[in-house]
């Protein structure tokens, strides 16, 4: 006869071990997808992707005045020599470097600067395109009417040129002149380093009156 403990061991044991398949208990614990739903997600995918590689209608070119002549000067010196307390929390045009307050950017140094005032991103800020205006034969003539009115009086000539090149020549001969005669003078004092210290009175006896060299 069967204890009471065995008997709901074995009843336990029979309830683990049963069949998963059993009528009526759906326990497959597999995830049904729904095949129209995830068809019609492809297909939006495929249409954002077609509408992202589409491309895009240019409209009309943008009309680029020609590069121009800066009518400013450019500040690079007021700064100069200047103590400056610089905070996280200031301002672009107070921090440190040159501020550009077209483009919204600080440069460290000036010649950066420079470059980026001159450079292709700056100009376009701008309006400008990075090609100059082709001048005209007027403007040319009048450019040169303009420069000869700005010519001083007494100006530069052939003369003054030749003046000038003779000067120059003079002062590279009195140059080389000046290094001859200091050349001459390292070499007499080399030689009366070299040369042998006789006492007066051994030279007397010996009947010289002195060692010294014949080379002239």
């Amino acid at each position: 006869m069967a204890q009471p403990g065995n008997q709901a061991s074995s009843l336990l044991l029979n309830s683990y071990f049963m069949p998963f398949s059993a009528v009526g208990v759906d326990n497959t614990f597999r995830r049904k997808f729904d095949r129209e739903e995830y068809l019609q997600r492809a297909r939006e995918r495929e249409e954002k992707e077609k509408e992202r590689l589409k491309p895009k209608s240019k409209g009309p070119p943008v009309q680029r005045t020609p590069l121009k002549h800066r009518d400013y000067e450019v500040d690079l010196e007021s700064r100069l020599g200047k103590t400056q307390v610089v905070t996280p929390i200031a301002p672009l045009s107070q921090q440190a470097g040159y501020y550009c307050s077209v483009c919204e950017c600080v440069v460290k140094d000036s010649a950066n600067y420079l470059d980026h005032i001159n450079g292709k991103k700056h100009q376009r800020a701008l309006g400008m395109s990075m090609r100059a205006e082709r001048a005209t034969l007027d403007q040319v003539r009048q450019r040169f009417e303009l420069l000869k009115k700005r010519k001083p009086t007494g100006s530069f000539s052939e003369q003054d040129l030749d003046e000038r090149i003779l000067k120059q020549q003079q002062e590279e001969e009195e140059r080389k002149r000046q290094r001859r005669e200091r050349k001459k003078e390292k070499k007499k004092e080399k030689a009366a380093e070299e040369e042998p210290e006789i006492d007066p009175d051994v030279a007397a006896m010996m009947g010289f009156g002195g060692f010294r060299s014949s080379k002239k």
